[in-house]
């Protein structure tokens, strides 16, 4: 647990001079879950926009944080650290009363290619935002804590879930626009691979490594957003599930590629690499890493098709000989769940 006491030094505000929490909100409980990015569509930018994310909501893993009164600053739970760095910037920035208890209940993995500081990030501003009664919404929230450099995937799905295309970065500083959302049917499933010995880059790393990449080519990137527009978009608007695969699989085949300098190979991980080789052999066509991984993924139609795949790869993949776990998943057609407790009458 993480205890800050206001006092010389210290970052946080003296409660005296802070804005108090609303009287009638006595608790704020935020879920979000977390996102697949699928990966970009033009990372070359010669049109004067760069990046341009796909990516899907789906219903776990989630997060979910919990703000309510205390005498004192104090957070607790996962990845309370940069909770503490999130909270303290919007008390900073709106002069809050610091006198909070922050519980991390739950949380996304870190560095594992789902989207787990974005949200974690919005979870927090959105619990002070409701608890303050500052009204922000995720967008301004996401530009106060330095979220959506790239994408705007996380953001979108925060504020309403389902597939996601933004429109990449402009000469503006704020996250790109969102250009289309479609809700993810509900008897598709994702199946989730995990590498639990292995991060995705992230942080300085990333930055480099998006500075180490070739020049990405104009013909490729004009490629993707055909591949998006005119095939995986309409398929998914029409449920149409083995077009929709087939519309990943390019995009996470081009951008893969692209990516093996800084990587090794088209999917971080080896052993995830193994794992989806293995489902393309079992026929599922809609495979791929999230982000930077080491999350694989693969699309399957229907449930009973998903609890065989997981049933055989656990079966295949099993511990303490293998370091891999899995899951099946849902998409998530909502956002960020918000529960605000009111004080009692």
């Amino acid at each position: 647990m993480i205890i800050a006491r206001s006092g010389a030094g210290n970052a946080v505000t003296e409660a005296s001079d802070a804005r108090p929490p609303l009287r009638t909100v006595k608790r704020v409980t935020v879920s979000v879950s977390a996102r697949l990015h699928l990966g970009f569509v033009d990372l070359n930018g010669d049109m004067g926009r760069r990046f341009g994310s796909v990516g899907i909501a789906i219903d776990k893993p989630q997060t979910r944080v919990v703000v309510e009164r205390s005498e004192r600053t104090q957070i607790e739970g996962p990845d309370e650290a940069r909770a503490q760095g999130y909270l303290e910037a919007l008390i900073r920035r709106f002069n809050l009363d610091h006198r909070l208890h922050l519980e991390v209940a739950e949380v996304i993995p870190s560095h594992v290619g789902l989207g787990s500081g974005t949200q974690l990030g919005l979870a927090t501003g959105a619990a002070l935002s409701h608890f303050f009664g500052l009204g922000l919404d995720a967008r301004t929230l996401a530009g106060l804590l330095a979220r959506g450099a790239r994408s705007s995937i996380g953001i979108a799905t925060f504020e309403s879930g389902g597939v996601v295309l933004d429109g990449g970065r402009g000469d503006r500083d704020e996250p790109p626009p969102v250009l289309s959302r479609l809700p993810f049917p509900d008897d598709w499933r994702v199946l989730l691979v995990y590498d639990r010995r292995r991060q995705g880059l992230h942080g300085p790393a990333e930055i480099d490594a998006f500075r180490r990449l070739p020049t990405f080519p104009s013909e490729q990137a004009a490629h993707l957003c055909r591949t998006m527009l005119m095939i995986a978009l309409p398929a998914l608007a029409e449920a149409d599930f083995e077009r929709f695969s087939a519309g990943v699989a390019e995009l996470q085949r081009v951008i893969g590629d692209h990516f093996r300098p800084v990587q090794g190979a088209r999917f971080m991980s080896p052993a995830v690499a193994e794992v989806l080789a293995w489902l393309e052999s079992e026929g599922i066509v809609g495979v791929g890493q999230s982000s930077w991984g080491p999350t694989g993924f693969a699309l399957v139609d229907g449930e009973a098709a998903a609890a065989r795949l997981l049933a055989a790869a656990r079966r295949r993949w099993s511990p303490p000989a293998s370091d891999l776990s899995f899951a099946v998943t849902h998409g998530r057609n909502r956002g960020a769940d918000i529960e605000v407790l009111p004080v009692e009458a």
